[in-house]
């Protein structure tokens, strides 16, 4: 197991991952993820939602139309930012604030829900940012995740970009969040865990794949690229000459 140190350093690193190529590109492209999963969950006009690891705050605009007083968390502000216009666009008071998935500036039993689209599952340590979601969230109430599978594109890109840039020793897959068995492990002590699963169209400006591409050298770099694109191949589905490439995500609404 990491030290506490150790995490902080990986999370540092992150940071300047999120923050690199263009995030708020892909993340704005993602709301239908953010309704379907409100939907799912059910949540309710006047409920206190917490969005944990928000990025540019597809959840937090998703549950501010169902009215409820929302909360958007992030650790790069510049995510945030770009939430705060977004909010600020459609007429929406959100609260914004920096906040680390792992330690929740929040009391116990603070939120009605507490949501995450393709965001918490990338917390290296994983169960404690699974604590932190159920410590904050009421007792029967909601936490919704949507959660990039290990088989879907996504994680087959993370696959790929392993054999490269070998992940951090002793952090756990990020795609195991798209497991219902991890899932399991992660929240043993909630009362009932569903899952869907769904697919999203993802396209390119995807933050950790420009950063771990530009960390290479260019031999390198080439042959990453050169498997990525044979995988982006194989999953395409367009007969146009465009790309169409579903990626797989699981819907999780556990129920505390």
């Amino acid at each position: 197991m990491l030290t506490l140190s150790e995490f902080a350093a990986i999370k540092t690193k992150q940071q300047a991952m999120w923050a690199s190529g263009d995030y708020a590109v892909v993340g704005n492209t993602m709301p239908l993820v953010a309704e379907l999963l409100c939907e799912a969950m059910d949540v309710r006009s006047g409920w206190d939602v917490l969005d944990v690891a928000a990025g540019t705050g597809n959840a937090s605009l998703a549950a501010a139309r169902r009215g409820c007083r929302v909360t958007s968390t992030d650790y790069v502000p510049a995510l945030l930012e770009s939430g705060r216009r977004r909010a600020a666009a459609e007429g929406w008071k959100i609260k914004f604030q920096e906040a680390d998935a792992e330690d929740l500036p929040f009391g116990d039993e603070t939120f009605d829900a507490v949501v995450s689209t393709v965001g918490v599952q990338y917390a290296p340590n994983q169960e404690r940012a699974a604590d932190e979601m159920l410590r904050v969230c009421k007792k029967g109430r909601k936490i919704g995740m949507a959660n990039w599978t290990p088989g879907g594109f996504v994680g087959q890109v993370f696959k790929v970009i392993g054999k490269y840039v070998p992940p951090a020793a002793g952090v756990k897959p990020a795609s195991g969040w798209g497991s219902e068995f991890r899932l399991h492990q992660l929240f043993r002590g909630a009362a009932k865990i569903e899952t869907t699963r769904r697919d999203f169209v993802l396209r390119s400006h995807y933050g950790p794949m420009v950063k771990a591409m530009g960390s290479l050298d260019e031999a390198t770099r080439v042959a990453a690229s050169a498997e990525l694109l044979e995988l982006a191949d194989e999953m395409n589905r367009a007969q146009d000459g465009t790309m169409v490439v579903a990626s797989e995500y699981l819907e999780v609404v556990i129920t505390k």
